[in-house]
This record gives structure tokens, sequence and C-alpha cells, in this order.
């Protein structure tokens, strides 16, 4: 099989695994890499990401990484940028994103337009997997493929987040923090627009037109005074949420997605904790309940400690020879179909 020359586009938290990823598939080959930071730019994409020195360097110059030629871009930037990835299009390049682009208001409007515009002249395609859920979302929707009927389509997801140290996110989601105030819930609301996403995608995958989509949310409080070492909570502070969104058709709710996020299980309201990190619901006929428990190792192959984000990083990289595969233009679910491990080309 002829290898796929691949830019990696960023090496944040998601883009440091897709490196390792893509220098891990024999598949592959890693061509070129974007690096935002100045003290990235000039460094080997080895070192950037915990690998041997590839003689690939970090660079800024667009004009440099598309004169490359690669096949495809690996896009997982924290904030996306439509010019550059425009650009990319133009030049022929498929891009696969983790960005969901939710600065411009999402992949919609003027921004889809632009985007659909550069896959035309050239001849590209450009799909977003998303942070979270991603992949669940194929997952999902390709249950539905035994039912004769569907009336409502719903992902559960439940997460302990205690191992996640980022004391600046839980401030802005009102961990810590008394009550679910405006300011609160406004925040949650922007935080979570990301499953709303997930959401339109699985209803766009199934032919629903949604009148509205809905959002809700809930918070527990701590039952008593928690030190996570990184982060306290005192008792009766915000200490879990429960929120999502719920896509209308006709009044009714069609889709919903949503997250059960807790940094601790002791909850003054005893709230009940699904173990699984994934519910799947439909309801039709048949009716369908799926759960999914990762079972993460204490180490990763390369000896590195677990990262969950490796279920982020994965689909996106897996997907490349799909995506390569697919129709010029901005892709949906169907058009990618379900990415899958090439465990046999992985055994060399």
């Amino acid at each position: 099989m002829e290898r796929l020359r691949v830019i990696q586009w960023n090496t944040g938290n998601v883009g440091k695994l897709t490196t390792k990823a893509i220098l891990d598939d024999p598949r592959l080959e890693l061509v070129g890499l974007y690096a935002h930071s100045p003290d990235k730019q000039g460094r080997d994409a080895g070192e950037l990401c915990g690998r041997p020195a590839t003689g690939v360097t970090a660079t800024s110059d667009v004009d440099a990484l598309i004169a490359t030629g690669a096949d495809v871009v690996v896009y997982t930037p924290f904030t996306g940028d439509v010019d550059h990835v425009v650009r990319l299009l133009e030049a022929g390049m498929d891009v696969i994103s983790t960005n969901l682009f939710f600065h411009v208001g999402g992949i919609r409007g003027e921004a889809k337009e632009r985007l659909e515009a550069a896959c035309r002249r050239g001849g590209s395609s450009l799909y977003i997997t998303g942070i979270n859920p991603g992949w669940i979302n194929s997952i999902t929707t390709a249950l539905t493929a035994v039912c004769r009927k569907v009336d409502m389509v719903a992902i559960y997801e439940s997460a302990d987040c205690a191992s996640y140290e980022s004391p600046e996110t839980w401030n802005y989601l009102g961990m810590g923090r008394h009550g679910a105030t405006a300011e609160v819930m406004a925040a949650a609301k922007t935080w979570l627009v990301m499953f709303r996403d997930a959401v339109e995608r699985v209803g766009e995958a199934l032919g629903f037109a949604f009148d509205d989509v809905e959002f809700y949310c809930e918070y527990a409080t701590a039952a008593e005074r928690i030190d996570l070492g990184w982060f306290v909570m005192e008792q009766g502070t915000n200490a879990a949420l429960r929120a999502g969104w719920n896509g209308k058709v006709k009044g009714r709710t069609a889709v919903r997605g949503q997250v059960t996020w807790y940094l601790t299980t002791k909850l003054a309201e005893g709230w009940e904790i699904d173990e699984d990190e994934y519910h799947l619901v439909i309801q039709g006929e048949p009716s369908l309940t799926t759960r999914i428990r990762f079972d993460n190792p204490a180490t990763a192959a390369d000896g590195s400690v677990w990262d969950p984000t490796w279920t982020t990083a994965m689909p996106t990289v897996n997907a490349l020879f799909q995506l390569k595969a697919a129709r010029p233009g901005v892709l949906t679910l169907h058009d990618m179909g379900l990415p899958y491990a090439p465990a046999g080309a992985w055994e060399g």
C-alpha cells in the first residue's frame, strides 16, 4: 500500500498523541509539522512528542508546508483558523480536524461556504471528528441500522474527572462555587456547545430536521470537603454537573447528548453515577441499549502513563485512508463510515 504523506498541525494535548500515532503507523509518513508557539518552532517532531528524531522540524511557515505536497493534514489546534484550512484545501490537501471551529460559529453559514468552495477548487475533503464525543457519534448512528423505526437516540457520557488536572477548566465550569448562578450556567452552555455539535451531527446523519436544540444543566454539591491535591471543593459547593442538548422534532426529543462530569462521587444529592463511560440508547423498533467501558491500562504501549485523550487521537489518525478515498467537500458521518484500527499493518 502506498504510504500517505501527512502534515501534523500543532502539538498540543491531542496533537502530541496524533503525531505519535502517525510516526508509529507504517502506512503513514510525516512530512511536515506546524507549530504556533515560537518555542516549538525549529524543534524535531520526535522531540516534541516523545519519539526518536524524525528529521521533520516544526515551522509556522504555511507556504513551506504546502510545498511538501502532503496528501492529508491532521488538524488539532485548540482554536481553528479558517484562512489556514482554506489554503490547505485549495492546495489539494485533505484535512481531518478535531477542532470544531466554534470561534466562528461552527461549520455552518459563511464559514462552511468558504470551506466548501475551497474543497471544490482543490478537489479536496474536510472532515470534522470533534474532540468529544467524536467517534461515538458514528457508533451510535450505525447502531440504528437494525431498526425499522427510530423515535429517539441518546448518547450519555459519564466521566470521572478527578484526574483531569485543569483548575482553569473547573473554575470556568463553576466547580467549587456555590449554586448554579446565571454566570455559571452561561459558562457551562458555552463550554458544552461541542455536545450540541454532536447532537446536530447525529441528527443530520439520521435525517432529522430539528425545530430547536435546547440546553439543560444541573449541578450536584460536595457532601464533604474534597481536596484533590490540585483543586479543593468545600462542602456544599459544586462538585459535579449533568448537562446536555435535546434536538427537538415537532416538540419531542429525537436526539439527546448528555454528559455527567464529576470530581467526586461523594455528592449531597446522591446522584447515581454510571460507571460506564458511554450509555447509548435507541428507542424504536427494536429498541437498543449499549454500554461501553474503557478498561484503561496503567501505562501505554510506549511505557508512558495512559492518556484518555488517545480516544480522541486514534479515531482521527485511523480514518485518514477513508478521508483520502472520500468525495471532495465538507463531509458528513455518511461520507466517512466507521474508522477502524489497521491491526494487521501494525503487526508488520
